[in-house]
C-alpha cells in the first residue's frame, strides 16, 4: 500500500491523499505537478521516473489514512 505522503518533497505544496496532482517515484518520493514538470519527471533522489500518484478514494482514506509524516532521509 502506498505511504500517501502528504506534501511535495521540492516545495511543501499540501497533496492530500484524496485528491490528484501528486506525482511518485517507484520508491514513493513524493512532487506536486509544478515540480514534477520542472524536475522534467524525474525523481532527484533516484533518478526514476515520476508518474501520477492515484487518488484514495474517501472510504478507503478513513481505513487507510494517508501518512502525516515526512519521509525518512536517505
Amino acid at each position: 500500500m502506498l505511504a500517501m505522503r502528504p506534501d511535495c518533497e521540492r516545495c511543501g505544496a499540501d497533496l492530500p491523499g484524496s485528491a490528484a496532482g501528486a506525482f511518485i517515484c517507484s520508491f514513493e518520493c513524493t512532487f506536486c505537478a509544478a515540480c514534477a514538470e520542472a524536475l522534467d519527471d524525474r525523481c532527484p533522489n533516484c533518478g526514476g521516473e515520476l508518474t501520477d500518484r492515484p487518488a484514495r478514494s474517501k472510504a478507503n482514506l478513513v481505513k487507510h489514512p494517508a501518512s502525516t509524516a515526512a519521509p525518512k532521509a536517505r
